[in-house]
């Protein structure tokens, strides 16, 4: 005989599932360590850093 099976615990189920789905890919998709923050952060004020000491002076 079969199980009774009840609709809306499968439909919750479902939803769970789905969501947790997207959250897997928005973690891959957005998510970076603090460290890694930190790192392009550093990264990119070395550039403007440097890029600003080559700039000649005009007068």
């Amino acid at each position: 005989m079969n199980d009774v099976v009840n609709f809306n615990k499968a439909k919750k189920a479902r939803a769970k599932d789905a969501a947790k789905v997207t959250a897997a890919a928005n973690r891959a998709k957005f998510g970076r360590t603090k460290g890694e923050k930190v790192v392009e952060k550093a990264q990119a004020d070395k550039v403007v850093r440097l890029l600003d000491g080559a700039k000649r002076e005009k007068d």
